[in-house]
């Protein structure tokens, strides 16, 4: 029969508990802990400069993939040596945890269709990120003209209408503009905007001459 008491006589230790079976437990500070406790932990030794990275790469690939030059910059913060860091991950790409290849084609894919994002603009994002430019060129392959240029024709037409009421010469620039910052040419941009207008009935014979095309900003890396 277990037996429960509040407020009973103090305990061993100053204070009073619970009595279990004649046995006090829940006593005060630096009380027995119940048995089959263990009073200490053993501490684990300390990793490896190769455990550490590995870990460290392990946790970053778990979020999302990340290009050797990211990983390794990550290792070098942490103060990992350089020929560890060196090891780590050429075993890594080795069992095809790191593949920059695939990641320049998934991230032209994923940008371009997610931000319609140009071949000039998702080629700096790429050079960023540390991508080895045979690796950059082969991944925008999959980008040819006609699908850029399709692609400036849907990022216009969605931007058209929240410009009616500009001036022509305004929704020329600020339309051109939004091509340019997402890496268009200015060639193309310039097309496609005035296309766009000339569908809409608005443009009035823009040549390379009218003023309306002052103020075209081209892509800057930003």
């Amino acid at each position: 029969m277990w037996v429960l008491q509040w407020g009973g006589p103090p305990g061993p230790h100053g204070r009073g508990g619970a009595l279990r079976n004649g046995r006090v437990h829940g006593g005060g500070r630096g009380g027995r802990r119940a048995e089959g406790g263990r009073e200490d932990r053993q501490e684990l030794p300390p990793q490896s400069p190769e455990e550490q990275a590995r870990a460290i790469c392990l946790r970053l690939l778990t979020g999302m993939p990340r290009t050797r030059r990211q990983l390794a910059d990550a290792l070098a913060k942490r103060d990992i040596p350089e020929e560890v860091s060196e090891q780590v991950l050429s075993r890594f790409e080795e069992v095809g945890l790191i593949d920059d290849a695939a990641f320049a084609g998934a991230w032209v894919e994923s940008r371009h269709r997610g931000r319609g994002l140009a071949r000039r603009a998702l080629a700096q994002e790429l050079r960023t990120k540390g991508v080895d430019p045979t690796l950059v060129q082969e991944a925008l392959e999959q980008l040819d003209s006609d699908q850029e240029e399709e692609t400036a024709r849907e990022l216009v037409e969605r931007k058209l209408r929240s410009t009616r009421g500009l001036e022509r010469d305004k929704r020329l620039r600020r339309l051109a503009g939004m091509l340019a910052r997402k890496g268009y040419p200015e060639g193309m941009a310039l097309r496609v905007v005035r296309r766009a207008l000339e569908a809409e009935g608005t443009d009035e014979d823009l040549d390379a001459d009218d003023p309306g095309y002052s103020g075209y900003s081209g892509y800057s890396g930003g």
